[in-house]
């Protein structure tokens, strides 16, 4: 079965992931580039349709990103939005300036024409987000205007060259049937079949590892989570016993993670599993370290250290190694193609991307074209435990990056503890599966306490709970205060040396989701 594809030209939006989303929601693949890509590049994945997205810059602007206008001519059926709407009427021959009104936030669209294919079916005024400062004031020949709101046009068309543009974003929920619009575009314009499915993803990366691999023999870097789980089950059901899995324990893993993980990949799914509990060579290299960037870089440095230790000693065994399975998600490949260059780092990233050059391994990354929620699907088409994929995001530096201030054993004790607690209880609300990350945090930070008539001076732990997509943006999550009352009446009850139960009620931005 050949696969579908809807390339998206990303010129710099925030939103631009979400559209592939939206498109991956549909059952039709989607890949992102950067506006910058070549022709060749575009037409080699034979597009069924092109999403040219928005952007922050203004089309007129001598660094504005632009892609080459021949993107317009390549044949199949284009959907601008926003600064993509703008692109095309600059690029055809019209005019575009700043608006006299700009318009950000909500906004009605009034459609003009609801004939078009791009808005069959829907009425005749539209709730839509709007997020831009200039406008369309002249149209190229051979376009129309479909849609207008009180400040500006918003949407046009061109049926015979098949284009099609918005100037509100129809990917985002505060536009609540744009949805539609993007069905009306992959379905009645684009002919889209809808039947990208996991069966047919597994069975075509199968096919293609092992062809990848041949003889040769592959190792995973397992951390438990649903990326990497999920990886080395793809690569098992194509090489099997050529494929050995390291499972590093750090030291700052959750409780009993470093034994239920083995447990899970091992006895349940039949994974060749080496698992290293180096929890001393970690908490070494961390003693007297308070800066979490500090923090970060000596477990990635270390992890590297550990892994390559096991990695030389399993290539002795098996007479080489060629291969490294990384869990690499399609954000991360999105997000490493900015078309304005890398945004300023906010944290470093542990991850083992120091290991492929250093020990001269070639990459295997199955996921790298996938989200979060397809990678649980082809999971789920794989016969994976909902213990494993339901499990929510858990970062690489584990409790490290949860303690601020030095990491200890005694600290990494306490903090193990009470996130086990405050775990078992979003479980047993049945809130687990609908919150992106739950979580506590130590503080350094002590009070006075009184238990059974006797004063205390102990730790503060910070319970964490949001709600989000992508773990690009989050909100808060307003945990039921019961719910809150237990979980702080167990920690500070069962938890000797904690005293304090606080809850953050901050968003991302400004805040992150972690608090290191």
């Amino acid at each position: 079965m050949d696969t579908q594809t809807v390339v998206i030209l990303d010129f710099g939006s925030q939103y631009t992931q979400l559209i592939a989303r939206r498109i991956r929601e549909q059952n039709v693949f989607s890949v992102v580039l950067p506006c910058t890509a070549p022709l060749n590049e575009i037409e080699a994945y034979k597009p069924l349709g092109l999403i040219l997205s928005g952007g922050p810059c203004s089309v007129y602007d001598a660094d504005a990103p632009a892609a080459n206008p021949k993107v317009l001519e390549l044949g199949a059926p284009v959907l601008g939005i926003c600064y993509g709407l703008q692109f095309i009427v600059h690029h055809l021959g019209g005019k575009v300036r700043s608006a006299a009104k700009r318009e950000y936030g909500h906004a009605e669209v009034a459609l003009e024409d609801r004939s078009t294919p791009l808005f069959a079916g829907l009425p005749e005024l539209l709730q839509v987000w709007m997020s831009h400062g200039d406008e369309a004031l002249e149209l190229p020949a051979g376009f129309r205007r479909i849609a207008i709101s009180d400040n500006a046009l918003a949407g046009i068309e061109n049926p015979e060259h098949r284009i099609w543009a918005v100037q509100f974003h129809p990917e985002v929920h505060h536009t609540p049937l744009g949805p539609e619009i993007l069905k009306n575009f992959l379905f009645t314009i684009c002919g889209a079949r809808g039947d990208w499915t996991p069966a047919h993803f597994i069975e075509t990366t199968v096919a293609a590892i092992r062809e990848k691999v041949g003889a040769g023999h592959v190792i995973c870097a397992l951390s438990g989570g649903v990326d990497s789980s999920v990886a080395a089950m793809l690569v098992h059901k194509a090489i099997g016993s050529q494929l050995t899995c390291i499972f590093v324990n750090n030291g700052v893993l959750r409780k009993n993670e470093f034994e239920n993980v083995q447990k899970n990949l091992r006895e349940k799914l039949g994974l060749n599993i080496v698992a290293v509990n180096a929890t001393a060579r970690f908490l070494e290299r961390l003693a007297g370290v308070s800066d979490p960037e500090l923090k970060r870089k000596r477990i990635g440095q270390e992890f590297i250290a550990v892994f390559e230790d096991e990695a030389n000693r399993i290539a002795r065994e098996t007479g080489g190694v060629d291969w490294l399975v990384q869990g690499t998600l399609y954000p991360d490949v999105i997000e490493s193609s900015s078309v304005k260059g890398p945004s300023q780092t906010i944290k470093s990233h542990h991850n083992v991307g120091g290991l492929p050059e250093r020990m001269k391994l070639k990459l295997i990354e199955p996921l790298r074209d996938l989200f979060k929620d397809e990678v649980r699907r082809i999971g789920r088409d794989l016969g994976m435990p909902e213990e494993i994929l339901g499990r929510q995001p858990f970062p690489g530096p584990g409790l490290a990056v949860r303690i601020l201030g030095e990491v200890t054993p005694e600290r990494v004790t306490l903090l193990q503890e009470a996130d086990e607690i405050v775990v078992a209880e979003i479980k047993a609300a049945g809130l687990y599966t609908k919150i992106w990350q739950s979580f506590a945090v130590l503080l350094p930070v002590m009070s006075v306490g009184v238990m059974g008539d006797q004063r205390t001076y102990a730790y503060t732990i910070a319970i964490r709970a949001v709600l989000s997509e992508d773990g690009m943006t989050a909100d808060w999550s307003p945990l039921p205060y019961e719910l809150l009352k237990r979980i702080s009446s167990r920690i500070v009850n069962e938890v000797r040396g904690i005293n304090r139960v606080v809850y953050d009620i901050t968003s991302k931005p400004p805040g992150t989701i972690e608090w290191e």
